[in-house]
């Protein structure tokens, strides 16, 4: 386990949060957001979404964009980019505000098609991806991948999604608050944990 960050508040936090010393949006992002549980389905299509194209690159970069991405993708609204075409493609790639990949940006609109198929039969994402999640404090803190993970992975894959690999699942999973991977020591994993507690399950 690495040790814990320590920033000038004096509040532990995991040691992710050393990447970016002294940077406000990305501590409140691992405050405030990172590891608490979400069950919008926008919400949730984002992070899967921004979870792919962070691959080979840094959070903070993604987070940084992150406005870029919403604007761009009509707020990761799935029904409305499962209709983007070959024009929204170019529009996309042209872009600077965000992650101009194609394939990635391809994926994101195939998956937006698949989004709207796993809603008509398992009612909405949240109650699919919840699903997934595994018992109380059964994985292991600092994993890149987990068996549930590669369970979710697996099933996304069989539905035809793309760039939904073992360890950009297991992302998403601490980051929509699937999993409490905060640190132990870290200020914020009670936090996280009570409002896991308190989060009542889509079902």
């Amino acid at each position: 386990m690495k040790p814990l960050y320590l920033p000038p508040d004096g509040r532990p936090r995991c040691a992710w949060c050393a990447a970016a010393p002294g940077d406000a949006e990305y501590l409140r992002y691992h405050d405030e957001e990172w590891g608490r549980p979400v069950a919008d389905d926008f919400r949730l299509f984002e992070k899967l979404c921004l979870e792919g194209f962070q691959s080979g690159l840094s959070w903070r970069t993604i987070l940084n964009k992150r406005e870029a991405f919403r604007a761009a993708f009509a707020g990761f609204d799935y029904r409305r980019v499962a209709q983007f075409d070959a024009t929204d493609v170019a529009r996309l790639l042209a872009d600077p505000g965000i992650v101009r990949h194609r394939g990635k940006i391809e994926a994101a609109i195939h998956n937006a098609g698949r989004c709207v198929d796993l809603v008509a039969t398992e009612g909405s994402l949240a109650a699919y991806l919840w699903r997934f999640e595994p018992p109380k404090n059964s994985v292991a803190h600092n994993l890149s991948q987990s068996a549930p993970s590669e369970a979710l992975s697996k099933d996304l894959k069989k539905r035809g999604w793309k760039f939904v690999g073992p360890t950009t699942m297991h992302a998403l999973m601490q980051a929509m608050g699937l999993i409490n991977d905060h640190q132990p020591g870290c200020h914020h994993w009670a936090l996280a944990q009570k409002a896991r507690d308190a989060f009542e399950r889509p079902g």
